[in-house]
């Protein structure tokens, strides 16, 4: 049985798979702990980094969002509650 390649959308070919980016996060991480970086390389770092997370939230959510779809029999997203801690709220 032959395996069907799906074609890739030139955004999905942009964009970094979740694994990718975070293991490219990983090592913009541990060179930036290094110290070995100049100012200007540190800065990009850090702004490459921030963009590489916010593709980790991005994908994360989606994922959420399929398994609240996919776990839910009428194929709605259920609201899911959150703790304390997953809002940022200070226990008293």
């Amino acid at each position: 049985m032959a395996t069907r390649k799906t074609a890739k959308t030139d955004a999905e070919q942009a964009t970094p798979g979740f694994e990718e980016s975070l293991e490219q996060l990983e090592t913009l991480v541990s060179d930036m702990e290094d110290g070995n970086l100049s100012l200007e390389e540190a800065l990009s770092a850090f702004e490459t980094g921030i963009k590489l997370t916010r593709q980790c939230q991005q994908a994360l959510q989606a994922a959420e969002l399929k398994v609240q779809i996919l776990s839910n029999p009428d194929g709605e997203p259920a609201p899911m509650a959150l703790d304390d801690s997953a809002r940022g709220e200070a226990e008293p």
